[in-house]
């Protein structure tokens, strides 16, 4: 039996906001090209998302049967994370009153424990089918010393698992620490990885992107993501500093993130004043991500040094335009980067072993060279295409099974 329409929750951020800035990251992308992916599929997708400017219209057709539509819960306005959880019962209400009104949905697919909170409820009040995919774990970031969580996130989390018919995990890593921290069903856990496009990430043109940039004749790393303590920018500044070469540039590209991210953006600013690399390093404001492909392409190597991270579309974007990626041994990365083969993974957060890893790409262009191109071919075996494809069926395959019911 084939699924014609389907209920996308994405709570706290849009996928139509910039990733990179305020809670705008990969899960923004991650949406929006997964109901695009989808509408084209023939599946219509509505993402309900918490309306936060007064200027946002209630609805959004992004294309052909895909839309966005705006919920009202709380105030038009952005508020901070940690207040959402107050929100979920009127958004769920608003939910449900704006989906009796006509609409009928045969799947509900919540992404992180905010949106999977409300999704949960209404699996109940509507008797349809919950799929849910958490891009983070409150436990994954605990163990990471990442705490910054509401208390409740964790049994909630628990219930959430406890109710879908189908977790998502992007690699088998994260497959493996859903079934571990959360105990529940492996049967129900299912591995679909995210995708990138083909068409905009491409590998040609990486001198006319250097020229673009204005960093022709340098030796450019790139950082691109939120500017938060998850996302490690500061050792990307240490390992700057660490390679002591005067032909090196840092591209920073991303906003603050978070409730301490305007802190942790000044003190990233300080340690790059502390570390005497301020002439060698670039901070670049959010971008729009058609934008990326550039910064990309002007890399000699892209670092995605995350404390955790459960997949890493920035370092498959990096392959994509055939730059080698030198990333944190943690989460998604070791299924993504093929250490020694497309990039190399650093299992230490040590700036030395960072720098002297980096050091290996920028001195040998044949080892660079090759890397580049097996980064790229490797990148080829995903695609938002075949990402939707494989949704379809697993969607189909729980509108025909009896339900899972909250133990």
């Amino acid at each position: 039996m084939s699924v014609r329409r389907v209920a996308m929750f994405s709570v706290h951020t849009s996928p139509l906001a910039q990733p990179g800035a305020g809670d705008g990251g990969g899960m923004n992308v991650y949406v929006k090209a997964l109901a695009s992916s989808l509408a084209r599929a023939g599946v219509h997708t509505d993402v309900f998302t918490r309306a936060e400017h007064p200027s946002q219209p209630s609805v959004v057709e992004v294309e052909p049967g895909f839309r966005v539509l705006h919920v009202e819960a709380g105030p038009r306005a952005a508020v901070e994370k940690c207040e959402l959880p107050g929100l979920i019962d009127a958004f769920t209400d608003r939910v449900e009153q704006l989906v009796s009104d006509g609409s009928s949905y045969d799947m509900l697919h919540a992404n992180y424990w905010l949106s999977g909170d409300v999704a949960h409820r209404l699996k109940h009040r509507f008797d349809v089918p919950l799929v849910a995919t958490f891009h983070t774990l409150a436990r994954v970031k605990a163990d990471a010393g990442i705490a910054d969580d509401p208390q409740d996130r964790v049994r909630i989390e628990q219930q959430i698992m406890s109710c879908s018919d189908l977790v998502l995990a992007s690699t088998p890593d994260e497959r493996s620490q859903l079934a571990s921290l959360y105990d529940i069903d492996a049967e129900r856990i299912e591995v679909v990885a995210p995708g990138v496009d083909h068409t905009l990430f491409t590998a040609d043109g990486r001198e006319r992107a250097k020229r673009a940039l204005g960093v022709e004749g340098r030796r450019v790393l790139l950082f691109v993501g939120r500017i938060q303590r998850l996302k490690g920018a500061d050792l990307a500044v240490s390992c700057l500093a660490e390679l002591r070469d005067p032909e090196a540039v840092l591209v920073i590209v991303g906003g603050a993130s978070g409730a301490d991210g305007d802190g942790e953006l000044a003190r990233l600013h300080a340690l790059v004043h502390e570390l005497g690399v301020s002439h060698q390093v670039r901070f670049v404001p959010p971008q729009p991500h058609h934008r990326l492909p550039d910064f990309y392409r002007a890399a000699d190597v892209c670092l995605v040094p995350s404390r955790t991270e459960s997949f890493g579309l920035v370092a498959l974007e990096a392959a994509a335009c055939g730059t080698p990626v030198v990333a944190a041994a943690v989460g998604g990365l070791r299924s993504l980067v093929d250490d020694a083969h497309t990039g190399f993974l650093v299992a230490s957060r040590d700036p030395a072993d960072w720098a002297a890893t980096v050091a290996l790409l920028l001195d040998d262009t044949d080892l660079h060279a090759e890397m580049g191109i097996s980064a790229h071919a490797r990148s080829r075996r995903y695609s938002w295409s075949i990402t939707a494809a494989r949704l379809r069926r697993l969607y189909a395959d729980l509108v025909v099974r009896e339900p899972v019911r909250c133990s």
